[in-house]
């Protein structure tokens, strides 16, 4: 079994990432970023299925009977567009599929349909606006994807549109950045593949490609049932609170930061985290030398909120790579964030004994 200190992020990794993020994969249509994960996940598990909403599971069988049943899980789900309307000359009406704000729309590129059509969220230019409308947000009735009539019939109603792939490292050391769009949830499903791959003999590994988490965790909760776990640990890319306030003041509402390693979760709207896996993946950390920190509570979810309620209850808790502007067309991770993550859960899953969910809950 390779040693924590010997899961590294290299070349490979960041071209898999790339490959990944580029994928057009909006909630309810992740058919490519499926078929990526399947074809890198080939010779590396036991078993390899495809549920009835999409989800990819696969099982690395532990060394022996009767070990623990550990469920990770990742969304290759992404935040998007659904083609609601066709207004001619190559100019669609759209619906957000996720949580987006208009504010951040206005001159994106994106690419529409299986043809991955270019287009352009269009707006009013500044030229051609009133003094009132400056001082209105946009929004999303008042925008249009705009393929320039270079559709040619390829786009039609309910086609799904995503940010246009814009992968770039930025930086070198500890610094060292990616900036991409759908790092929410492309990282966690990068790691989740490392996982497969580097798993540890003392567990059986029960690793879910989750579909729909974007709108409402509903390929976790199906996920979560099938494999009937005895824990679940959840990977995802959650928002860093951490720049400055405008104003130039402190800003003391850090929530989590680039440059300070996993966020283990500790509460967050859907869910509160076992705090038997707090202590647990904390003890471990600080075992190892990993850098970490803990996500305060407060808004967002992951696909913990479906897995911790399916069946009699799941004990479950989230680990994430810090991103800033999530759920936009530009998102920013250290890959420092992302290496401390894969080497702390895949300490964890090498120290998971029996034991572990025998404690005393409180």
């Amino acid at each position: 079994m390779p040693n924590p200190s010997s899961i590294k992020i290299g070349a490979a990794q960041i071209k898999l990432l790339e490959s990944l993020c580029a994928a057009s994969a909006i909630s309810g249509q992740e058919g490519e970023v499926r078929k990526l994960v399947m074809d890198a996940l080939k010779g590396h598990a036991d078993e390899i299925s495809v549920d009835a909403l999409g989800n990819v599971l696969a099982v690395k069988k532990a060394a022996a009977r009767n070990r623990p049943r550990v469920m990770l899980a990742a969304h290759m789900d992404e935040v998007g567009f659904l083609i609601a309307g066709d207004d001619k000359d190559g100019i669609f009406r759209f619906d957000p599929v996720g949580g987006l704000d208009a504010r951040q729309l206005v001159g994106k590129s994106v690419i529409v349909g299986k043809d991955h059509v270019a287009g352009v969220i269009g707006f009013k230019p500044i030229h051609l606006t009133t003094a009132s409308e400056r001082t209105t947000a946009a929004t999303i009735d008042g925008l249009r994807i705009d393929t320039g009539n270079g559709a040619n019939g390829k786009v039609k109603v309910g086609d799904r549109a995503a940010f246009a792939p814009n992968f770039i490292q930025l930086g070198s050391g500890r610094t060292r950045t990616i900036r991409s769009k759908a790092l929410d949830d492309r990282i966690g499903v990068a790691t989740l593949i490392e996982l497969v791959k580097n798993a540890p003999p003392n567990i059986e590994l029960l690793a879910a490609f989750t579909t729909q988490e974007e709108i409402s965790v509903r390929g976790a909760s199906v996920a979560a049932h099938a494999f009937n776990p005895d824990l679940a640990i959840i990977l995802d890319c959650t928002p860093a609170y951490d720049l400055p306030h405008w104003d130039g003041a402190e800003n003391e509402r850090y929530n989590t930061r680039l440059g300070f390693g996993p966020a283990i979760y500790t509460a967050d709207k859907g869910t509160l985290s076992d705090p038997r896996l707090i202590r647990f993946l904390t003890e471990t950390a600080e075992a190892q030398g990993i850098a970490f920190q803990l996500r305060q509570p407060g808004g967002g979810g992951t696909d913990a909120e479906g897995v911790h309620k399916a069946r009699a209850g799941i004990p479950s808790v989230s680990v994430s790579v810090p991103g800033r502007y999530l759920h936009t067309a530009a998102s920013l991770v250290r890959v420092s964030d992302w290496q401390d993550t894969l080497r702390l859960v895949h300490a964890a899953l090498a120290a998971v004994k029996p034991s572990l969910l025998k404690a005393d809950r409180a």
